[in-house]
């Protein structure tokens, strides 16, 4: 073992004789060009000059911030106005009763400038000490830790910022705390933390806080009561004394013994608190101001997808949001869907799901949602407007009876009913697609509105190839379909057994241009955002729209799908006392036992409705064994009979007894031309026979002369 210890030594010894002299150069070639080139004032140079752009940047963006209407955004609480005028709700907000700072005791305040900031006072909204020691932690973890921040930077990251612990989340915590001691005095800014605070138990604020641990205002608080809240804000969900009342006892003292320091309270006043037992008394009343969940979720939804709002910001900023909810229908439709006879549940007892959504087709407006059954959780799943499935045979007006108008057919126009195949060779990837009827009955033909009043696929499938597929797939985006080229069939376009599928809130709008008049105005929830300042953010009170249907070819759509309800196949979901229009939609299940999905549009001039049911997760177990218009059809016959007597009763221009009108008319001129071309051909005839009469006279007479 020696020996071997001596070799390696002699072989090591080798090997750095043989690196030294080399070494040696390198460093002195290091040192010249490091001399030469000034490497140090370089990088002293390239550090400030990142520094000062880093620093201008971060100027400019806290600036930029709105720190002005700080302390009006948190006073505030969003508010949802609905379509005419009238505060609707509230938002799900992060903040508690606000309360000014002569209503807050001085026990509490010392004692959280004791615990969180004790140079409050003095600093300019950051504390060169705490960012010294933020510093060294950093060097020594590899990243930031806790604390370091004073009580104005505290209230820049809870107003603006995350909760990561990054370095770059801590220099814009600073330059926002500079600007905010710019603005605010250190009592506002105090009052401001104090009422924005978390305080456990889902309280915000320091005054909610008070009503929910002691049953006091915030004024009442004496110091140990005032010493506990501030020993809350370092961990609420640990050092709240009804979760764990000893950790809070614990953290009190700690928080009495940081006032005696900081000469907020003498060392008597710290025996005689740190000795008291608390008195909790829960006097706390949650006021719910989210009074229509699926509604107040795609508000929140549309700020963040379409305005570009933070979501914590559209919360807690004090906004107001004018909407179109109309709360009479939007308080019919929930009600509906608390009435669980009207929906299917499977023989282990899961319950289908439902979705219904209604908007104003003239000017595009949502006035009520519901986005689903059972159990509801803060902006979870939407079905009404995230949920996308086939539309089945909904999908039929849209993508083949409005573009067949359009290519010249007419409401009466003969259509093929008959059992056949399309596309029947290799080269085409339909080939043998075979569709049937529901009922597997034909007629051979069939009037144009009664294929779709009776919902016939064969005869659907058949027009559509007759006046093209593109035709058909291009009017599905006209009305705002997303479709894609995967769903560029035959199937997809007539039948609606789509790959992508279709939200109910799609359905509506695209169903909004018949009852439009042939016009889609852009459906939306919000109309307009005002900040806490009263500046408008948002103005979609003129909302973009488009003519989708010429008014010609939208009267006979409302024709035949006036006729869906009133003969067809959606007679027994007709409102009593209304008349609507609209379509049925069935997807079926692979065994064809039942159905997957179970649609219903229907539509007045003043009022659309799409409504959807199904499981989110179908199988052999889980799907819809009753009838569409026995299922979500009686949903949507009860949505128009609760929701219509709240809208103006506009009646519709046209009516399905038209239909007979059109046909005769269309008979009489069909018989009429039938006859101008029997005259024409017959005068044809005349003329031709009298050309040939008097031919053959005048070759009679010519042979005659010339004998």
């Amino acid at each position: 073992m020696d020996k071997f210890k001596r070799k390696l030594k002699e072989i090591a010894i080798v090997i750095w004789a043989f690196l030294k002299d080399k070494l040696q150069l390198f460093w002195q070639m290091l040192r010249r060009v490091w001399k030469k080139y000034h490497v140090t004032k370089v990088a002293i140079l390239l550090i400030l000059s990142v520094t000062l752009v880093l620093s201008v940047f971060l100027s400019i963006q806290a600036r930029q911030s709105n720190v002005d209407s700080l302390r009006v955004g948190l006073e505030q609480t969003t508010k949802v106005i609905d379509d005419q005028g009238e505060e609707a709700g509230t938002l799900y907000s992060q903040k508690g009763t606000f309360t000014s700072i002569e209503d807050i005791s001085p026990a509490v305040q010392d004692a959280v400038i004791s615990t969180e900031d004790k140079r409050f006072m003095d600093h300019r909204g950051f504390d060169v000490m705490g960012i010294g020691r933020a510093a060294v932690d950093y060097m020594l973890r590899g990243y930031i830790v806790g604390g370091g921040s004073t009580i104005t930077q505290q209230l820049a990251k809870n107003a603006y910022l995350t909760a990561d612990q990054t370095f770059v989340r801590k220099l814009k915590e600073l330059f926002l705390a500079i600007e905010i001691e710019k603005t605010y005095s250190k009592a506002t800014i105090l009052e401001m933390y104090l009422n924005n605070s978390y305080f456990g138990q889902g309280v915000w604020g320091v005054q909610d806080a008070s009503k929910k641990y002691f049953n006091k205002d915030a004024s009442d608080l004496d110091i140990t009561e005032g010493a506990t809240l501030a020993g809350i804000l370092k961990a609420p969900t640990n050092y709240n004394p009804i979760d764990n009342y000893k950790a809070s006892i614990d953290r009190r003292n700690v928080v009495l013994m940081l006032m005696e320091e900081n000469e907020a309270i003498t060392a008597e006043e710290r025996q005689n608190a740190a000795g008291s037992e608390l008195a909790l008394s829960d006097g706390y009343n949650v006021v719910d101001g989210y009074h229509y969940p699926y509604y107040f979720d795609a508000v929140i939804s549309e700020a963040i997808n379409r305005y570009d709002f933070e979501e914590q910001d559209i919360l807690n900023g004090g906004y107001t949001i004018y909407t179109n909810l109309n709360q009479d229908q939007q308080q019919q439709m929930q009600n509906i869907y608390n009435q669980d006879w009207l929906f299917e549940t499977a023989s282990d007892g899961v319950e289908s799901q439902s979705a219904s959504v209604a908007l104003n087709p003239q000017n595009g407006g949502v006035t009520a949602v519901v986005g689903g059954r059972g159990d509801y959780s803060f902006r979870g799943f939407n079905r009404a407007t995230q949920a996308r499935r086939s539309p089945g045979s909904t999908i039929k007006p849209l993508g083949v009876y409005a573009p067949a108008l359009e290519a010249g057919y007419k409401i009466d126009s003969t259509l093929v009913d008959e059992l056949q195949s399309y596309g029947e060779n290799e080269d085409d990837p339909e080939s043998g697609y075979t569709p049937g009827n529901v009922d597997h009955t034909y007629d051979g033909e069939v009037p144009m509105y009664e294929a779709l009043g009776r919902s016939k696929n064969a005869a659907t499938v058949w027009l559509l190839n007759e006046i093209g597929l593109r035709q058909g797939y291009n009017k599905l985006q006209d009305f705002g379909i997303p479709i894609g080229e995967e769903d560029y069939n035959l199937s997809s376009v007539a039948l609606g057994g789509m790959v992508g599928g279709v939200t109910p809130l799609e359905m509506a709008s695209a169903y909004s241009v018949f009852a439009n008049d042939g016009v889609q105005v852009a459906p939306h929830f919000i109309t307009k955002v005002v900040d806490a300042t009263g500046a408008v953010v948002v103005d979609n009170s003129s909302p973009k729209e488009k003519r989708v249907l010429s008014q010609a070819v939208n009267d006979d759509m409302n024709r035949m799908l006036l006729y869906v309800f009133s003969n067809g196949s959606a007679q027994n979901a007709q409102p009593a006392g209304y008349e609507i229009a609209g379509k049925t939609g069935t997807t079926q299940t692979a065994t064809d036992e039942g159905a997957t999905d179970q649609w219903m549009v229907g539509y007045t001039p003043d009022l659309v409705v799409a409504s959807w049911a199904g499981y989110d997760q179908g199988n052999e177990d889980h799907y819809m064994r009753t009838s569409t218009v026995a299922g979500i059809g009686q949903v949507l016959k009860t949505e128009f009979e609760t929701m219509l007597p709240y809208t103006t009763g506009t009646e519709f221009a046209v009516g399905d007894n038209d239909i007979e009108n059109i046909a005769r008319e269309n008979e009489e001129s069909e018989a009429a031309r039938k006859l101008r071309e029997g005259l024409d051909r017959t005068g044809e005839v005349l003329k031709d026979n009298t050309r040939k009469a008097v031919n053959g006279a005048k070759d009679l007479l010519k042979s005659f002369l010339d004998r």
